[in-house]
């Protein structure tokens, strides 16, 4: 490691290895990561065996194990929030789902001042510049990037079942959750290749660290940024209990939601009074640091299944050595597989313009990290507002680097975001209610039948609800008050030598999984960061719910069959199209 860089990237994961990757093509250009956690051994199974990504989670070897503060709307309960803790980042641990969003998410990110080319066809060319689809590319989809894309083969009989009670309750298929039309039911793309997780950084690191001109040290925390005035120069970082110095001419925080306010505030960012609270002096007034903290919250509907058809035998400990084995040897087998293989995106109600409640459909009823499995077969979709408008925050409490920041989501505080969980619940039971799923329906065993009322479904979730890590937006793009990064550099504002590029970057949240818009706005990042002419823009058809565009892409003759829908039904349409259906969801 020298003793200075052209860039130092502070935060191996997502972000930070696309970026080491694209910064570093240039070899008269230096890089440096800084990742506070491990190396991504490739001959540990929990992270690159999909189907083992429950067990990351809670362990302290591959995760941070951050958590809320009491949330006032969930009785006083702490939420856990698992942050990888390994070269990658989370995406060495998460749950290799990959979605874009909706388009619309990119729009209304482009509906602020300053934010005009953060719009779909500005972001589309760079979605595409990053992916390798299995399937082929189109003029949606990539077909030459670095990240690999399976689509999950969801053929087990519980997936056709839900796919085809999805469409007994008026929602249809649709060819690509990805490509042209979002709302709809399919299989999903999942950062997979060879039966083994694709993370960022096998994808970006990986094939470029023998580069002279990149250096990666692992278990290297930063602690502090270095100033001359409002100019960053470096980073001061702790390596196996010594500590370091190390100068730049560009800092770009890569450290996620969490960390990167963390450390804007530590060295002096953020809002004035929030800094003096906690003991630091304010260096550069920014009152956006840490707040419009946003995240997906979401709950399992769980059924038992009368049918040996489930997943739930491989949980089995003694199984263990066989599926290690074909996934080793034969990159097959349960190892091979997420399980999350596919889902889908509706609107609940007839105000949101694009779905707000997407579908993780699994053919086992077990929670996310493995604990409390069903000793039965069973199978469960996982759901939860998209688009909330909830907003909480993160800020440091002390001037010590070692001392977790204050996390409140403020999950369940708004009058419409309750609103939306009932609607969300009732909407999954009309499906799971349909004809297609009752062979192998034995009944609802979470929340239960007795969970039936308004009262009694936000009662559940705020007991039982779970994040669906995806905290992002506190610290956002944009130029109002609140805004801290500058949307044309990513430049951190009032600062010169510091940018940020990862999750908190975001105005508002996506409709979805983050990782792949994590990834879009790297690769657009490392053309704004380099001066690279970007991308040109993509005006590429998309499907919108209002009737503008057909249910196909144009020219598709399935536009021409007249069962082809031009507008899917909200859940509520849907419903009143079955009143026993209702009923047997709690309806009103």
């Amino acid at each position: 490691m020298k003793k200075r860089y052209d860039y130092v990237i502070v935060g191996g994961g997502s972000a930070g290895s696309a970026l080491a990757n694209r910064l570093s093509a240039d070899p008269a250009t230096s890089v440096l990561v800084l990742e506070a956690g491990r190396a991504d051994f490739l001959l540990d199974p929990l992270v690159h065996m999909p189907a083992a990504l429950m067990f990351p989670a809670g362990n302290p070897l591959y995760d941070w194990a951050y958590e809320t503060d009491p949330e006032p709307y969930m009785g006083g309960r702490r939420v856990k929030h698992a942050r990888g803790k390994v070269l990658g980042g989370s995406s060495s641990i998460n749950g290799m789902i990959f979605q874009r969003g909706n388009p619309g998410d990119y729009d209304r990110w482009a509906a602020s001042p300053g934010m005009e080319e953060w719009d779909f066809a500005h972001c589309l060319p760079y979605f595409r510049r990053m992916e390798t689809r299995r399937a082929g590319a189109n003029a949606w989809r990539g077909g030459a990037g670095p990240l690999h894309l399976d689509r999950g083969p969801a053929t087990s009989p519980l997936f056709q079942a839900f796919f085809e009670a999805a469409a007994q309750a008026g929602y249809p298929h649709t060819d690509d959750v990805n490509g042209y039309r979002q709302e709809g039911f399919a299989p999903f793309d999942r950062n997979t290749r060879h039966g083994s997780r694709w993370s960022a950084a096998r994808a970006y690191l990986r094939p470029v660290r023998d580069r002279r001109n990149l250096d990666v040290t692992t278990l290297a925390y930063v602690t502090r940024l270095t100033w001359s005035g409002t100019r960053v120069t470096g980073v001061n970082f702790s390596r196996l209990g010594r500590y370091h110095h190390v100068e730049a001419d560009e800092v770009i925080l890569c450290g996620g939601a969490f960390n990167t306010p963390q450390l804007l505030e530590l060295s002096g960012v953020g809002d004035p009074g929030v800094l003096q609270a906690a003991g630091v002096r304010p260096r550069v007034e920014l009152p956006g640091v840490g707040e419009n903290l946003q995240d997906h919250l979401e709950v399992y509907l769980q059924h038992e299944c009368l049918q040996p058809v489930s997943i739930a035998p491989w949980l089995r400990m003694w199984k263990a050595p066989y599926i290690g084995a074909q996934w080793l040897f034969l990159d097959s087998g349960v190892g091979a597989s997420n399980h999350f293989e596919g889902g889908g995106f509706i609107r609940t109600n007839d105000d949101v313009a694009y779905p707000n409640l997407q579908f993780h459909f699994l053919p086992i009823a077990v929670r996310y990290d493995g604990s409390a499995p069903a000793s039965k077969h069973g199978y469960q979709v996982h759901i939860g507002p998209m688009n909330s408008d909830v907003r909480g925050r993160i800020h440091i409490t002390s001037p010590d680097a070692g001392v977790r920041p204050s996390i409140l989501f403020n999950y369940l505080s708004t009058e419409r975001d309750r609103r939306e969980w009932v609607e969300v619940v009732r909407a999954a039971r009309h499906i799971l209610a349909q004809p297609a799923l009752a062979p192998f329906d034995a009944g609802e065993i979470s929340p239960g039948p007795e969970v039936s009322s308004d009262e009694e479904i936000l009662r559940w979730v705020a007991q039982d609800a779970e994040t669906a890590l995806h905290p992002s937006c506190s610290a956002k793009m944009g130029t109002d008050d609140m805004s801290v990064v500058d949307p044309s550099s990513m430049r951190v504002h009032g600062t010169q030598g510091l940018r940020v590029v990862d999750a908190s970057v975001f105005p508002t949240i996506t409709n979805a999984n983050i990782y792949a818009p994590v990834m879009m706005v790297a690769e657009k990042a490392a053309d704004l960061i380099t001066g690279s002419t970007p991308l040109a823009p993509e005006h590429t058809p998309v499907f919108k719910a209002d009737g503008s565009m057909p249910a196909y892409p144009p020219g598709d003759p399935r536009n021409n069959s007249w069962d082809a829908p031009t507008e899917l039904p909200s859940a509520a349409q849907a419903e009143a199209q079955h009143p026993a259906l209702a009923r047997h969801t709690g309806g009103a």
